[in-house]
């Protein structure tokens, strides 16, 4: 009782002090914080028996004074007192309960008000009278303006209070509520169900174009961040996640989508949202691929909000024709159940004509979960935008909150607060209105808590039945066995080195050797046919070989031409040629397949490897072969063996001319084909047979000893070359007419028969030659030059297929596969691994059933844990 009447008297002194600075509608808020004081009735409670011994009464007693001091009052600066007054309401004002409707219209707008219609009231059991916020405000904002708080002093008593009131049961159990269900909405937003039971309410605000609907939601979150433009800059959907962080000592904002990381400036935030809507082309202006940013702020509820593109009502140059539909349907996607609608209309445009409110009530007619807010009211007089606010003319469950237009200024929530608090503190139309950024908070958090509290049990028996569904999926198709993506790259990685392993035992020196023979005898043969099978006298050879220096000659110009043609970069670039397509079938292979990035750099360690050792290897084999290019001995095993090579290789290309022949009579007919033979050799005829025009009275006349083997080549050459250009018409006219009609593809391959027959003919002679007892001994060398040559390519063959092995297959075979460990395997970052991973379609599907039902169960058992929490 004693504490009671100390309050009450200092209330009383507080009020005589003030008489004559203080507004009439404080004192009256002091006078009823005053007698609800002096309405206290102590007299039922009851005090435990506590005896104390007579010396301690008698100390108690002196303890206490006669009468109460007097309370001397500080001298007031009547203008710093206006000044202070003002911004120590607009705080407190602006953060308490301002709803004087909660009892007496029956609104729910109150967040503070836990009862009905008339909550303030007491039963008539209890003696307690009511306790009004109002006076309690007025006193505290009257105490701190006599006493002269700094604004720093009420910025932190107006943070304790808000702390307070966080940490009161009711609170703490909606700001519990609302943020784990944000974390959940964001866990189900990553699970592909198609099932709109398993979407969480959002705040979706809508409006039309310069209706303050940026404004709105920037009031929200107290900064401005939102793209601001007369280009239409918001074209894409802004999914806005706020998560109250009261331990973070700065706000910031992150685009999960981007990866940015935290991002402290909101200039910064405001920049990147309008790149990201200006990316849509003009052409189509809006696009329905949403933006996701997170705020995270100590000063920010958890709330989860939807910003769209304005509804217009005529597109303008350059815009598309649809766009108003294109608008309104992206709306309708975002307002359907169990979104919540934030419908933004401004004060000074009829409410008859408010697009949002149009939009709304299509989707929402009993106006359940929408929430109007007029803007701009400081545009239009007080009692019309006060009508707005009573919820008549086109009455919502949720009601409506109004907001004046902000003010540019260095602190954005705080200019705006005061602004509005100014506004509406000297317009008593608004005492019984929800209005102000701080009553918009509240509102949004406690609609969002409502409606996610009721759509739980729904949301719980959806997962519950996505979760089964997943379960069975996850049984059925992969027998529950887990895998990762660390588990799929290093199998990967096995698969690779197995493959590569397996090659490098198949690919030893007799098949490297193999392959360089085969490329030196196709140098062989080509060697053979320009100096050997052209010569006219090569029928003489047999007999004059021994003693003829002509012989001896061309036998050491085919020998030279063998062994300096560059036998070592040719062998080199062989292998590695051939390492290198071994290498693409090997990564080609699955599960490499899926893999292209990777294939690629597995390719490109193969040739900076191979390239590395390039030249070195190249210098090496030439240097080991250089004492073949002066002179090359023979034992008669060796030259056994050259028989026989020389041999199969003459049989082998025999019988590769052979079947091309075959190919060109079956493709052509053999009738077809002698009629062609028969006209180049007509042609040939006549062309020998026509004199040549002069050039010139200079003209020289061939030799008279020139070889007449080499007129018929040249006089066909020449028709064939007159057939061509047309100017021969001796194809219009033939005595049998079967060659009436002859194209020039048919004749040409008449002349490549002609060429393979006369092949055929020399290497059949050469074959005979060669398995000849003359060729059988190596005396006789200068007779058989394909002996020799084959010969001579074994041997260069040996020699560089060893140096080969030795400075380029060692290397390679060592190398790479710890090239691929180090930079491949070892070198990807968890993004890289996991990227990898999901390139194969059916890990990739492995993975997303896995993720699908580790997310679902994690769901599920925060879900149940709210569950228990709220019972």
């Amino acid at each position: 009782m004693g504490v009671a009447s100390y309050v009450h008297y200092r209330f009383s002194e507080l009020h005589k002090g003030l008489a004559d600075s203080v507004p009439d509608w404080l004192k009256d808020r002091i006078d009823r914080a005053n007698s609800w004081l002096a309405d206290l009735d102590l007299s039922a409670v009851s005090l435990p028996d506590f005896s104390f011994d007579s010396d301690a009464i008698a100390a108690a007693s002196r303890a206490i004074p006669d009468s109460l001091p007097t309370v001397s009052l500080p001298s007031v600066d009547l203008e710093a007192f206006a000044r202070r007054f003002e911004q120590a309401a607009g705080v407190l004002l602006g953060s308490s309960d301002t709803d004087d409707a909660s009892g007496s219209s029956g609104s729910s707008g109150s967040s503070g008000s836990s009862n009905s219609s008339g909550s303030n009231s007491s039963s008539d059991g209890d003696k307690r009278p009511d306790f009004d916020p109002y006076a309690a405000a007025g006193a505290t904002a009257a105490s701190a303006a006599a006493f002269g708080r700094s604004d720093q002093q009420q910025q932190q008593q107006f943070n304790q209070q808000q702390q307070q009131q966080q940490q009161q049961p009711g609170n703490q159990d909606l700001l519990g509520l609302t943020k784990k269900l944000i974390e959940i909405r964001n866990l189900l937003k990553s699970v592909e169900t198609g099932q709109s039971a398993l979407s969480l309410p959002s705040i979706v605000v809508i409006g039309s174009q310069s209706s303050g609907k940026s404004s709105v939601l920037e009031a929200v979150v107290g900064h401005e961040f939102l793209p601001k433009g007369s280009n239409m800059v918001t074209r894409r959907p802004i999914e806005l996640t706020l998560i109250h962080t009261p331990d973070a000592k700065e706000d910031y904002g992150e685009f999960p989508q981007l990866g940015f990381g935290k991002i402290k400036d909101f200039a910064q935030i405001r920049r990147t949202l309008t790149d990201l809507n200006l990316a849509v082309p003009e052409e189509e202006c809006v696009s329905d691929v949403p933006i996701e940013l997170r705020i995270y702020s100590p000063n920010v509820p958890d709330l989860t909000m939807v910003d769209l593109p304005g509804f217009i009502q005529i597109h303008t140059r350059g815009q598309p024709a649809i766009l108003k539909d294109k608008i309104a349907a992206l709306c309708t996607k975002y307002i359907q159940e169990p979104n919540i609608i934030l419908a933004v209309s401004a004060a000074d445009v009829d409410l008859a004509n408010s697009e949002a409110l149009r939009a709304s009530r299509r989707v929402d007619p009993l106006g359940l979960r929408t929430i109007g807010v007029i803007t701009k009211l400081d545009l239009v007089e007080p009692y019309a935008g006060a009508e707005m606010l009573d919820n008549k003319n086109y009455p919502l469950a949720l009601g409506y909150i109004g907001m004046v237009n902000k003010q540019q200024s260095r602190g954005f929530t705080q200019a705006l607060i005061r602004s509005e608090d100014s506004y509406f503190r000297n317009h008593s139309e608004f005492s019984n209105s929800l209005v102000g950024a701080p009553t918009l908070r509240r509102r949004l958090m406690q609609v969002l808590e409502e409606h996610m509290g009721r759509s739980l049990h729904g949301i719980v028996d959806a997962v519950q039945m996505e979760l089964d569904n997943a379960r069975y999926e996850f049984k059925v198709q992969y027998n529950d066995r887990r895998i990762s993506p660390e588990s799929y790259v290093a199998e990967s990685m096995d698969i690779l080195k197995q493959r590569f392993k397996a090659f490098t035992h198949e690919f030893g020196k007799p098949q490297v050797r193999s392959e360089v023979r085969a490329m030196l005898e196709d140098k062989l043969l080509k060697i053979c046919s320009d100096v050997y099978w052209s010569d006219e006298f090569l029928g003489q050879m047999p007999k004059e070989a021994l003693n003829s220096p002509y012989w001896q000659n061309k036998l050491d110009v085919s020998s030279a031409a063998l062994t300096k043609s560059g036998v070592g970069k040719s062998a080199v670039q062989l292998v590695v040629d051939l390492l290198t397509a071994k290498m693409q079938d090997i990564t080609s292979a699955e599960p490499w397949l899926y893999h292209d990035k990777a294939r690629q750099q597995v390719l490109q360690f193969s040739t900076d490897i191979l390239r590395s050792k390039f030249h070195t290897t190249v210098d090496q084999v030439e240097n080991t072969i250089k004492p073949y290019k002066f002179e090359v001995e023979c034992s008669d095993l060796e030259w056994r063996e050259g028989q026989r090579r020389a041999a199969a290789t003459l049989e082998s290309q025999l019988a590769r001319s052979q079947k091309d022949l075959q190919a060109i009579k079956s493709t052509i007919g053999r009738r077809r084909l002698r009629n062609a033979i028969k006209q180049l050799n007509r042609l040939d005829r006549e062309s020998a047979s026509s004199p040549a025009p002069l050039a010139s009275s200079s003209a020289v006349d061939p030799p008279s000893n020139a070889s007449s083997s080499s007129r018929p080549s040249s006089s066909l050459a020449s028709s064939f070359s007159n057939l061509i250009s047309g100017s021969s018409s001796a194809a219009d006219h033939d005595d049998a007419g079967s060659v009436v009609g002859l194209n020039t593809r048919l004749l040409e391959r008449a002349r490549k028969a002609l060429e393979l027959q006369s092949g055929i003919n020399m290497m059949q002679q050469r074959l005979s030659a060669v398995k000849s007892r003359q060729c059988a001994t190596v005396d006789n060398k200068v007779a058989c030059p394909e002996v020799y040559l084959s010969v001579v390519s074994e041997k260069l063959a040996y020699t560089a297929v060893m140096f080969i092995y030795i400075e380029l297959l060692n290397e390679f075979f060592f190398h790479l596969p710890r090239e691929m460990d180090n930079k491949l395997y070892y070198g990807l970052a968890r993004d890289e691994i996991r990227q990898f991973a999901r390139e194969n379609p059916a890990i990739r599907k492995h993975l997303d059933v896995q993720e699908r039902k580790a997310t679902l169960e994690l769901v599920m058992e925060k879900l149940k844990e709210l569950t228990r929490n709220r019972k």
